[in-house]
């Protein structure tokens, strides 16, 4: 049985493996003990309500109950770009034209950007190798969308992910070489890392403030603004099932794309209904494939809990819980529980009759 839940503590070791598999290029998990230990105590500071609301990042682990290891990550940035600025490259184009010589020229360039600034970041999404597959990775995904919904007054109404760009398996950077690596005297993977650490002054420091003109770039560099890692492209393709939407913006060391959605328009919110838990003692097979599981949580804020179900479960009032899985979604019979698709039309057969946003309960609070 795998559960989504708030990172802990004792998360540390199986995070550090999972981050040193992971390999250079994904910033926001470094292999790095303390740093990591930091990510989790802001972590645990903000399902506490230990600090400002839009200073928050609320980081989710997937548990495999019964190996007692935790197998992925995601996690939700509430604002970005309000302590430390938030950058990123615009895509645009600059058109000079001449009608005495019958010239117009159109020239892509990329304009220095803090457009983002306020905005909600989705972020840090991580699973295991052993574990790809199964639907395991669309739970870890979607389970923040769930989040974002019951609780939005703590997020903006616009979510955003920057996308891994393109780099090879030494963490080398066709866009990096060929023009930050002109301005900052490091490595891709050093001015990469610091950056997702947020030490960002450095950019505003040293980064040209001038348009860049694609055409001035090599081939090579040109070739992957606003394109994916391959390691990426199944991360994409989710966010873009969700509805998800390039947004002409462009990270500004490998140049992968930006994609956003508002809250209200994401089909996990769109699609998601309530009901009520009604817990039996009885077993039932959880073991069905990911087009007949549904996802369902406990609606806590501190505690919050997200796990799968199958969809004949689900009756118009209240959805049938076998109480192992009720234990470890942390709810009792009548308890609110929110239902949203794991797969794409998985929750079309069933009536949203009570599907009103948001709202979910505080316990701890």
């Amino acid at each position: 049985m795998l559960v989504i839940r708030p990172l802990q503590s004792d998360d540390l070791e199986d995070l550090y493996a999972m981050a040193q598999k992971a390999g250079k290029g994904l910033t926001t998990l470094p292999a790095d003990r303390e740093l990591l230990q930091h990510k989790i105590e802001r972590a645990r500071e903000s399902f506490n309500q230990r600090c400002a609301p839009e200073a928050a990042l609320y980081l989710f682990a997937l548990e495999d109950i019964q190996a007692r290891k935790t197998v992925g990550i995601s996690g939700i940035e509430a604002r970005v770009g309000l302590e430390e600025v938030f950058y990123n490259y615009r895509l645009s184009v600059t058109v000079n034209a001449s009608k005495e010589l019958g010239v117009h020229v159109r020239t892509p360039t990329l304009n220095l950007s803090n457009d983002m600034t306020d905005t909600t970041e989705i972020c840090s999404l991580l699973l295991s190798d052993e574990y790809q597959g199964g639907g395991n990775g669309l739970l870890l995904s979607r389970c923040r969308f769930m989040f974002l919904d019951d609780f939005r007054k703590r997020f903006s109404d616009k979510v955003f992910a920057e996308m891994r760009g393109v780099s090879d398996k030494d963490g080398k950077s066709p866009l990096w070489d060929a023009l930050g690596s002109k301005f900052f005297d490091m490595e891709f993977s050093q001015a990469d890392m610091l950056s997702g650490l947020g030490n960002k002054s450095f950019i505003a420091e040293l980064m040209p403030k001038y348009p860049i003109y694609l055409p001035m770039l090599p081939d090579a560099a040109r070739a992957v603004v606003g394109m994916v890692h391959d390691n990426t492209r199944p991360a994409l393709k989710m966010l873009q099932a969700e509805g998800f939407n390039f947004n002409g913006m462009v990270d500004i060391f490998d140049g992968g794309p930006v994609v956003e959605a508002f809250v209200h328009n994401i089909r996990s919110v769109r699609e998601a209904v309530n009901r009520h838990a009604m817990v039996f003692n009885h077993s039932i097979d959880l073991d069905v494939p990911p087009e007949q599981r549904v996802m369902i949580s406990n609606r806590s804020f501190r505690d919050f809990r997200v796990t799968t179900i199958p969809m004949n479960c689900i009756g118009p009032d209240t959805v049938k819980i076998p109480r192992v899985l009720a234990e470890a979604l942390l709810v009792e019979s009548g308890d609110p529980v929110r239902i949203a698709p794991l797969k794409e039309g998985a929750l079309s057969p069933i009536r949203p009759n009570n599907s009103e946003p948001g709202g979910g309960k505080q316990w701890q609070t």
